[in-house]
């Protein structure tokens, strides 16, 4: 039973779900979405607030100008992208404090919040309205 505790505890440590990471963003906590997606991706939507960092382009260079005392919250296009999974991989061995976002920008418009960039969705934002362009 133990190994089992240990297994659930440790997914809700290093994963959050997009209600998790709205509300923590909401709320004003120490979270950072970073879209480890290609540019073009991230040019095209993201979520509001994240930073673009490829997970390829993740080094001691390209993350000089981070925060290590936030979390960044990793994600990618959802479940059938492993982008979040490297990107996470990476940070954490540059020593930032990391989560994965289940299910990526996908789960993130499916639970109805708001997108920015080139192609942005409507939905809820962080201020707790609708948008209405």
């Amino acid at each position: 039973m133990n190994k089992q505790i240990e297994y659930f505890q440790n997914k809700l440590d290093y994963e959050l779900d997009p209600y998790d990471l709205f509300t923590a963003l909401e709320n004003g906590e120490d979270i950072v979405p970073l879209d480890t997606r290609k540019i073009f991706a991230y040019e095209k939507e993201h979520i509001p607030g994240a930073v673009s960092l490829p997970h390829r382009e993740i080094d001691e260079k390209s993350t000089s100008h981070l925060d290590k005392t936030k979390i960044y919250a990793c994600y990618c296009n959802g479940i059938g992208c492993n982008a979040s999974t490297r990107g996470a991989l990476n940070m954490s061995k540059l020593g930032f404090k990391v989560k994965e976002l289940f299910g990526g920008i996908v789960s993130w418009k499916t639970d109805g919040y708001a997108t920015e960039g080139t192609h942005s969705t409507k939905g809820l934002t962080i201020k707790g309205a609708y948008e209405d362009s």
